[in-house]
């Protein structure tokens, strides 16, 4: 397991879930809510650095059998954005079904869908977030893929 925190994305088109882990990569735990918009990507890029961030892992909504959803491109979207402006890593990771989960666990905990929504994100953020971290450790290599940088920055 790489050592460093990572801040966990999920990429929403009204809002930007975000969660971080701890140094050494075991809990992922919410961060923040943001309003999507043109100033997303630096604030995900302040919260990075805020926090110390080593990496960005954006969620990618794939379709049950794997395909790309209306979502998708949209991700991809804010992951290429991220890549040029970030100075960490980004990977895009399989996040099938975090928000029907999110979802699922504030119901169960006796919260409405409509009272939730903001935490709903971030929930979902930590999903990604904490399977991404658990792949890794089971597999024992980053989870995703690297997002390629644009201005020349190097990959990492």
């Amino acid at each position: 397991m790489r050592p460093g925190i990572r801040l966990g994305v999920d990429a929403g088109r009204a809002r930007v879930g975000v969660a971080l882990c701890d140094r050494e990569g075991l809990l992922a735990t919410p961060v923040a809510t943001l309003r999507r918009g043109d100033g997303t990507v630096a604030e995900l890029c302040a919260l990075a650095e805020e926090h110390g961030a080593v990496e960005l892992v954006v969620g990618l909504p794939l379709s049950l059998g794997g395909g790309d959803t209306a979502s998708t491109a949209d991700a991809r979207a804010l992951a290429d954005e991220l890549a040029a402006a970030a100075s960490v890593p980004v990977r895009l990771v399989d996040e099938r079904l975090s928000t029907v989960t999110a979802q699922r666990a504030l119901h169960q905990s006796g919260r409405s869908v409509k009272s939730s929504r903001a935490v709903i994100d971030q929930v979902a953020a930590v999903i990604i977030l904490q399977n991404a971290l658990d792949f890794e450790r089971t597999a024992g290599r980053p989870p995703g893929t690297l997002v390629e940088p644009h201005k020349g920055r190097p990959s990492s």
